[in-house]
This record gives structure tokens, C-alpha cells and sequence, in this order.
């Protein structure tokens, strides 16, 4: 289960709305087992189907999480016309088995958002609690 204060929860959900058509994405960092930091990314791709870090600003954005005590435990992005789930790139390209990949969908009238661990091209939906 994955545990994340409430103001973080909604910051992801505001940025992948302000991003609107684009996916947005950025890390999470947690500390003390919960999630209580986001660091928005900007996707170098700047496309509505896939999204890309830029390698310097992702080096930059994991020593900000660790230098603040947290652990970058969570990556996420944002599907502005599809569902909620790991399209076969997203799987593809998920190579740390050890953080959470959380999707923010914005196909319905209400975001959707559900996390998923994904080892070895598996993935596992993983419990939200927000606190």
C-alpha cells in the first residue's frame, strides 16, 4: 500500500490538469513510509502518448528528494485521453522495480488515479491511502 498526504495527492492531479493536452510527469518522494514530497518534471517529449525526463534535470530532482530526507519512491505521469493503467511502453520502459508508477487519467469527467509496481514486465495495481 501506498500512503500519500492529501495536498501532494492533489498537487499530482492539478499538474496533470495544467499540462492538459500534454502528459506531465515528476517523481515523489517519501519519507517516514509516506509520500509527502512531488517534484513536477517537465516531459521532454511534450506529447499527449508518452513522456521522457530530461537526464540532467532527473539527476538534479533525485538529489533534491534525497537531500530533503525523502527516498524518490514514485514516478509518475499523466494519460489525458486514455485509461488508467500502463500502456505496453510505460511497462516497457519501467526499469526500477523498487518505486511505484502512478498514473493520473483524465479521459473521464474526474481524474482517475491508481498506482501500479511492475517488475519484470508484471504489473500489480497498489492501494492508495490518502492521509
Amino acid at each position: 500500500m501506498l500512503k500519500m498526504k492529501k495536498d501532494v495527492y492533489d498537487d499530482m492531479i492539478t499538474h496533470a490538469k495544467d499540462g492538459f493536452p500534454l502528459e506531465v510527469c515528476g517523481y515523489l518522494g517519501e519519507k517516514d513510509g509516506i509520500v509527502s514530497l512531488i517534484c513536477k518534471m517537465q516531459n521532454t517529449d511534450e506529447s499527449n502518448e508518452h513522456f521522457t525526463f530530461d537526464p540532467a534535470e532527473q539527476f538534479e530532482v533525485v538529489k533534491k528528494i534525497r537531500k530533503d530526507g525523502h527516498r524518490a519512491s514514485v514516478v509518475y505521469h499523466s494519460h489525458p485521453e486514455t485509461p488508467s493503467r500502463p500502456s505496453e511502453e510505460d511497462i516497457r520502459l519501467a526499469y526500477d522495480p523498487n518505486v511505484s508508477y502512478i498514473i493520473v487519467s483524465l479521459a473521464e469527467s474526474k481524474p482517475v488515479v491508481k498506482s501500479f509496481r511492475i517488475k519484470n514486465l508484471s504489473v500489480t495495481l497498489e492501494e492508495i491511502e490518502i492521509v
